[in-house]
């Protein structure tokens, strides 16, 4: 084969691969779509599903209501029995709470307080000391009093009292406890926000949460009374 015949064969399969460059260009570049259409696809996807977890998170059932208690116009006063014969009172005068109900009937059962132990009033600044004490709530070791609703449910054949079972932690024991609460009534404030009262008046001892100091004086039931202004926020 002459040299002029080497280099005509060499031209003639370089113009082969030239011409097949157009068809392989095609195919990268129909990969590369599709590549792109998927990736967008699944960031797209992603997007919605990240926004879709993250309404979950901070929506509420149509028709909730969360309520603010107003601790200017509510009250968490006790009563004990002193030396079998007359009954001392007290309150706390530093708590908060939120309780979640629809706009005419309690569905999301959720009722919370938080009470500062400290915060007890008998209106003698002696024996409340002694009350915050380790002889009786320990306040400096257990500052907090807290109850948390697991079960609200409407009293049988009475819509305006609820039945609430929750866990009460006083003393730094937690104990499961169920009251009944009144509704008390529903208002629009003066500047037309929802206004609901509840009240509740329950016994618990005093003993079962640890606190047994003074049991010949001071009375191992504890009557409470929680009355409740809450406002829709």
């Amino acid at each position: 084969m002459t040299p002029f015949e080497k280099q005509g064969i060499l031209l003639m399969s370089n113009r082969r691969i030239l011409s097949n460059e157009p068809e392989i260009n095609k195919e990268i570049f129909s990969m590369k779509m599709d590549l792109g259409r998927n990736l967008r696809g699944f960031c797209i996807g992603s997007l919605v599903i990240l926004l879709l977890i993250g309404f979950a998170g901070i929506t509420q059932p149509m028709g909730i209501m969360n309520y603010e208690i107003d601790t200017t116009h509510s009250m968490i006063i006790f009563r004990a029995k002193h030396n079998g014969v007359s009954y001392n009172y007290g309150r706390f005068n530093e708590f908060t709470g939120e309780i979640m109900i629809s706009a005419d009937r309690v569905i999301e059962r959720t009722v919370e307080f938080e009470v500062k132990a400290a915060s007890i009033d008998t209106g003698n600044k002696k024996r409340d000391q002694h009350l915050r004490s380790s002889d009786f709530f320990s306040a400096k070791q257990f500052p907090l009093i807290t109850f948390k609703s697991t079960e609200v449910s409407e009293k049988e054949g009475k819509a305006d009292i609820l039945e609430v079972t929750g866990d009460l932690e006083l003393h730094g024991v937690k104990k499961s406890i169920t009251v009944d609460a009144q509704i008390t009534g529903r208002a629009k404030g003066k500047d037309g926000e929802s206004l609901i009262g509840f009240e509740s008046t329950f016994t618990i001892k005093r003993s079962e949460f640890g606190m047994t100091y003074g049991m010949a004086s001071v009375s191992d039931d504890i009557q409470i009374t929680v009355s409740v202004e809450a406002v829709h926020k």
